[in-house]
């Protein structure tokens, strides 16, 4: 399985240190955010990464190089103005081949999620080992989370293990997700498309499931989260 990492956003709420660094390359306790996907990804035997960029991209190549630092092989998707998530992935296609794959955002900080999990997330088989009608296999599987401050009311529902768009409660997506390739038929590479529409459209043909992911997660958003998950660091160097 390959991964993809989003890295093309521009970290806006992030400013002024958004300015300068490429808001993936911020460090929490010493190590870029987009650093410790790389680490997890290939801990869970994940090496064939596949990041986008845009803004300051260049610095993410700088620091990243392809990847065998890291143990890992990473292939970049420039894009000159950023295509948004379903765009960016879209735009990407060509790198990530015809085969399920996991696709994260770059600014959230989740350093003990296990991506060994991501590989049963769609099955071709049922339990009994019959193979499932292309048409009715789950076409993404993502990982919801309890909402956070800047999410109070949630994304999606969920009834067992199948997303939906209404329903109480309704869980916060965590940006973390496995995808058919197939879900991005249609969109031309270089075209700007959000994920929310597309993702909505395939929970009501019901081929959309997830799972609560409850281990440490923040979506880095703001400068002053940067420092709160820093300040544990901080106060044992004695700042």
């Amino acid at each position: 399985m390959k991964a993809m990492i989003l890295a093309a956003g521009r970290g806006e709420r992030m400013r002024p240190l958004t300015d300068t660094c490429p808001k993936p390359l911020l460090k929490v306790r010493g190590r870029p955010l987009i650093v410790w996907h790389i680490l997890n990804l290939v801990r869970a035997g994940i090496t064939e990464i596949v990041i986008n960029h845009s803004y300051l991209g260049h610095m993410i190549e700088d620091e990243l190089g392809d990847g065998s630092k890291y143990g890992a092989r990473i292939a970049y998707s420039h894009e000159p103005a950023p295509l948004e998530t379903a765009g960016g992935i879209a735009n990407a296609l060509h790198l990530l081949g015809d085969e399920p794959f996991v696709a994260l955002s770059g600014d959230i900080y989740a350093p003990y999620f296990d991506f060994t999990q991501v590989f049963e997330a769609l099955p071709d088989k049922d339990m009994l080992g019959q193979p499932i009608p292309q048409d009715k296999r789950d076409i993404a599987w993502l990982y919801l989370t309890p909402n956070p401050w800047h999410n109070p009311e949630g994304d999606f529902g969920m009834n067992m293990y199948s997303l939906t768009n209404e329903g109480d409660p309704k869980w916060n997506f965590g940006n973390i997700g496995v995808y058919r390739p197939e879900m991005f038929d249609g969109i031309t590479p270089g075209e700007f498309v959000k994920f929310g529409p597309l993702m909505r459209k395939f929970i009501a043909q019901g081929r959309v499931g997830g799972e609560i992911y409850n281990g440490p997660w923040v979506n880095v958003g703001t400068v002053r989260q940067l420092e709160e998950l820093n300040a544990p660091l901080a106060k044992r160097a004695g700042a």
